[in-house]
């Protein structure tokens, strides 16, 4: 059996199916609706499974489903497969299968447990992530460490591209995981709770910049760890400005200097935000509130700033 939803899950299900494993059953979220629009859209996984002609059921509860429950009693699965599911397992869920329920998670635990591994690793700047495989268990990502691999984060890297990386790699490591624990191979090892971090459900809060408390190169690796939600933004004029596109600012003007955080510098079509500890950004593409996406430059031929004039 396979667990997963988004995007992130489908290689996963792709390699075990090409690697001769029979996944009898796909579970994955309700489809829900996507966009302005509101349209309901299948899941991607529940897109892979039926492109590979495995039945896909989406339970909107699975923790007293007793028809589901039964459903899968009848499969008595050898293993189940959680890859980005979005659900926590209960109990008689985790106790069916032979081998267990195997889970790719994108970290190297016991750091960053939780929602959001990636999207915080590389809000926090770290220069290395990767997977862990898992027997799931009833804590949070507690359980017992199968296989692990390490990618590191490059500097410039979101984690709109760390996500398709981990996903790309995490798929061959869970075939291994699989192949590992049939033959014993693989011992698993309990984690060190001591060492443990936590990775919490992002929130939209988390993309307000704060320019008096952080500096440039944090603002820049929290622009980088939420894509593509909840991104940066922060306030210019009491209206929202998404902050789409930054980079760390070089060659600041030296009348710039000594700013206060929050400072607006404009110089020869460029957008320079002052941050804390005499740092600057420098805003590439924005988007004020009720306007369209545009670049730095015509922004500004739209909206002239006041000399003094201030984010948030």
């Amino acid at each position: 059996m396979f667990c997963g939803t988004p995007q992130f899950a489908v290689p996963s299900l792709q390699a075990l199916v090409a690697a001769g494993h029979h996944v009898e059953l796909v579970v994955s979220q309700p489809d829900r609706p996507i966009g302005r629009e509101a349209e309901i859209h299948p899941t991607p996984v529940k897109q892979a499974a039926i492109a590979a002609g495995i039945p896909v059921t989406q339970p909107e509860k699975i923790k007293s489903n007793a028809e589901f429950h039964e459903r899968l009693e009848a499969i008595a699965p050898d293993a189940i497969v959680v890859v980005a599911y979005g659900r926590i397992i209960p109990l008689w869920m985790l106790a069916l299968p032979r081998l267990g329920c195997i889970n790719l998670h994108g970290s190297l635990l016991p750091k960053y447990r939780g929602a959001a591994p990636i999207q915080w690793a590389v809000a926090n700047g770290d220069a290395f992530t990767g997977n862990t495989t898992m027997l799931l268990e009833e804590g949070l990502d507690t359980g017992p460490i199968l296989l692990q691999q390490s990618h590191e984060i490059g500097p410039d890297q979101t984690s709109i591209e760390m996500f398709e990386t981990l996903a790309l790699s995490g798929a061959p490591l869970l075939v291994e995981t699989l192949a590992g624990l049939d033959t014993g191979a693989i011992k698993p090892q309990p984690q060190n709770d001591e060492l443990a971090s936590f990775a919490p459900l992002l929130d939209r809060e988390d993309g307000r910049m704060d320019f008096s408390r952080r500096g440039a190169h944090a603002l820049f690796n929290r622009w980088r760890g939420f894509q593509p939600w909840p991104g940066a933004f922060t306030t210019l004029n009491g209206k929202k400005l998404i902050v789409h596109r930054v980079s760390l600012a070089i060659d600041v003007p030296s009348s710039a200097a000594n700013a206060e955080p929050a400072a607006i510098f404009v110089h020869g079509g460029r957008l320079l935000a002052s941050c804390a500890g005499d740092t600057w950004l420098e805003f590439t593409e924005v988007q004020l509130e009720g306007k369209k996406r545009m670049t730095a430059a015509e922004f500004l031929r739209g909206n002239p700033l006041p000399a003094g004039a201030r984010l948030g």
